[in-house]
């Protein structure tokens, strides 16, 4: 691609210098491209916008009663663009064989670094089937132990099982209730980016119909409640959480003392059958260095009654928790789903506005049209009636000369107007009055086209608003929002 301003003269019709070195310095390479060619600014007789003064001012000449001669043109002289030079070899930055050359160094480079990576990679998979064959090893060496610990211990009894599976029960439920919350929360995220997306897109509207209306209004109500909605669901969401971190720890507390006074042998059975794919797998750091001190059976009973008693009251906290987020879940469906009525509702009216008045700026554009239709034909007319009226000044003006010259001839410097030279000379007035008076008109209905013409591109661009005010609001807005997520979505459900 030639540079802007250059010819069109092909660079490899010249030749290129051999370069010194296999790259050129960074500077030239800076500098290559800085002041190529001088830059001028082409005349202004070159350019010919459209001036609607142009066509008018040529009919705003009157026509005067000259003398009858002939008066000699003069050319003027044309102005001559400013030669640009062609592209010379100067400008070359590197040579084929540069190319070629750098092209080998990428190959190479390319064959270095496969390589590295190949021999990297089958480093790494042989190291990882060393530590995981390592790895197996070691955790059946440990089953095994625990195998043999099982063997060892003969009896196990439980004491707080039925408080373990209440709490259980209850942890499972609330899990499924956050899970619903998480859902519903998620399923107002889609709501409010079509909320986004109108109110972005209604961004693109132009000139007059960029109003702040009443769909506007109720889509940044939309926004705002959804938010609302989601700022209490989040709210609730962490409550939930917290809830459940409330009745593991209670859960892990009483497993623990299930595990530490009454049921040595299931635990160390169950570590026995833990697989890697075992549920309730995680991470317990620091667990080797628990306390190992015995208690009396006073201090047992006491430690076990304050255990049930936490329990039961995060069961009930997390029962009450649960019955809050099932009542925040239809509150909330319900406060989108009526604010989703109300913004289609606004869509709808707006829709109807825009349209109708499209409609009438189209009416008003083809009368418009049809006006400037009528009056092109009546400066046509009037141009016509200036032209015949011509004919009629030419006739008096060539009977008044041809008049004169004949008083002239008869009576010499006696000669004196009679009866027909004063007809003569008031019919060229007249004829002149009235070419001077159709071209008044003329003018008039010039400056009036133009007013029409005016009127014309404002109804046209005012029905191009329209058009895309209507497009964006019934197309693009509309189409988003024919689905809405039912309300067992938003509790949640499905």
């Amino acid at each position: 691609m030639e540079p802007l301003g250059s010819t069109l003269t092909a660079t490899y019709a010249h030749p290129r210098p051999t370069p010194t070195n296999f790259l050129p310095a960074i500077s030239t390479m800076a500098s290559s491209y800085r002041d190529r060619f001088p830059h001028y600014n082409l005349t202004h007789t070159l350019s010919l916008p459209w001036r609607p003064s142009t066509y008018y001012k040529v009919a705003s000449n009157l026509p005067t009663l000259g003398p009858y001669c002939t008066r000699s043109q003069k050319v003027c002289e044309s102005t001559m663009l400013p030669f640009v030079s062609n592209r010379t070899t100067l400008f070359t930055r590197y040579t084929p064989d540069d190319w070629y050359r750098s092209n080998l160094t990428n190959y190479l480079e390319s064959n270095t670094s496969r390589h590295n990576s190949e021999r990297l990679r089958v480093d790494t998979s042989r190291l990882i089937q060393d530590k995981y064959q390592q790895t197996r090893k070691t955790q059946a060496d440990s089953t095994q132990n625990l195998g043999e610990r099982v063997n060892d211990i003969g009896f196990w009894k439980s004491e707080i099982t039925h408080e373990l599976d209440a709490m259980i029960g209850e942890t499972n439920e609330l899990t499924d209730v956050k899970k619903k919350l998480e859902r519903a929360l998620m399923e107002t995220e889609a709501p409010l980016q079509v909320a986004r997306e109108c109110l972005f897109h209604r961004e693109k509207r132009m000139g007059i119909d960029l109003v702040h209306d009443e769909v506007e209004t109720e889509l940044l109500t939309e926004v705002d409640i959804i938010l609302c909605c989601q700022e209490r669901m989040k709210l609730h969401l962490d409550k939930a959480i917290a809830q459940l971190a409330a009745n593991r720890a209670s859960q892990h507390e009483l497993e623990k003392d299930l595990s530490d006074k009454q049921a040595a042998f299931r635990i160390d059975d169950k570590c026995h059958h833990l697989r890697n794919t075992s549920d309730g797998v995680s991470y317990f750091r620091g667990v080797e260095r628990v306390d190992a001190t015995v208690s009396v059976p006073e201090s047992w009973a006491k430690f076990t009654d304050d255990n049930i008693l936490r329990s039961q009251s995060e069961r009930a906290a997390s029962a009450k928790l649960r019955d809050d987020i099932q009542n925040l879940l239809v509150v909330t469906a319900n406060e989108m789903w009526n604010q989703f009525n109300k913004v289609n509702l606004s869509f709808t009216n707006r829709i109807a506005e825009t349209a109708d008045a499209k409609n009438k700026i189209q009416i008003h554009l083809a009368k418009t049209l049809q006006e400037i239709f009528q009056t092109e034909m009546t400066i046509e007319s009037i141009k016509k009636a200036i032209k015949d009226k011509s004919a009629f000044l030419k006739v008096a003006q060539t009977s008044f000369l041809d008049n004169h010259a004949k008083l002239i001839n008869t009576c010499g410097p006696r000669a004196c107007g009679d009866s027909r030279q004063f007809i003569l000379v008031n019919e060229v007035y007249e004829v002149d009055d009235t070419i001077q008076t159709l071209q008044q008109r003329l003018r008039d209905a010039e400056d009036t086209l133009q007013s029409l013409v005016h009127t014309k591109a404002t109804l046209e661009h005012d029905l191009a608003v329209k058009a895309n005010s209507l497009y964006i609001d019934q197309e693009k807005c509309m189409s988003m929002r024919k689905t809405f997520p039912n309300t067992l979505r938003l509790v949640g459900f499905c």
